[in-house]
């Protein structure tokens, strides 16, 4: 009896863990949606316009960035860290560049740690708004405008935060329509410079 009570047991937790997958699964744009409205798990808050409200304290900003595996391009911050007054509205730059000999697309992904301050982070423009497309060799500046939230300083866990780290994590992505259609040769090229060489030659 004792055997079965436990072969039981075990099979309502795999249970539970198949349905709390099943549900995380299912609710992931959800589950988006209210980490960028929130900022739970570091994610930041979106502005059309700065602050109104510029506070004396300031915060120190770090810059982190990484690559995902595979991805070929070099990614850094141009500047590791800076001091801004919250309420302030602040401009950043990466720096990326593409090695390769192939046009290259990514996506960027990001986070603020620590997470108390996610939901006051907030971001006026950003390169992370929109996949990039780097061509071989080629290297870019790529601004973010921020401001930290003067509500930070009101709220009862983040307002000890003195330090905010902002991540970038960027990963390649499948080359955009218009980028695809401008390696394909357009139909007859070939032909055409063929005929044009048989033509010199005779």
């Amino acid at each position: 009896m004792r055997l079965q009570g436990r072969h039981k047991t075990l099979a309502q937790t795999l249970g539970v863990v198949l349905l709390m997958g099943g549900l995380a699964w299912a609710s992931v744009p959800f589950y988006d949606w209210f980490c960028r409205v929130t900022g739970f798990g570091g994610t930041t808050s979106v502005a059309d316009m700065g602050s109104d409200d510029v506070l004396d304290r300031t915060v120190k900003v770090r810059f982190d960035a990484s690559i995902e595996r595979g991805m070929p391009w070099e990614f850094r911050p141009v500047e590791r860290t800076m001091e801004i007054r919250i309420g302030e509205t602040g401009l950043a730059f990466y720096e990326a560049h593409n090695p390769t000999s192939r046009p290259v697309a990514g996506s960027a992904s990001y986070g603020v740690f620590p997470y108390e301050a996610g939901g006051f982070f907030t971001k006026i423009d950003c390169f992370c708004f929109e996949e990039q497309v780097l061509q071989p060799g080629e290297t870019v500046l790529m601004p973010v405008s921020f401001y930290v939230d003067p509500e930070m300083v009101e709220d009862r866990d983040a307002k000890y935060v003195t330090s905010i780290t902002l991540s970038y994590t960027f990963h390649e992505i499948e080359l955009p329509d218009d980028a695809q259609a401008a390696l394909t040769p357009a139909p007859g090229l070939d032909t055409t410079i063929n005929a044009t060489e048989d033509e010199g030659t005779l």
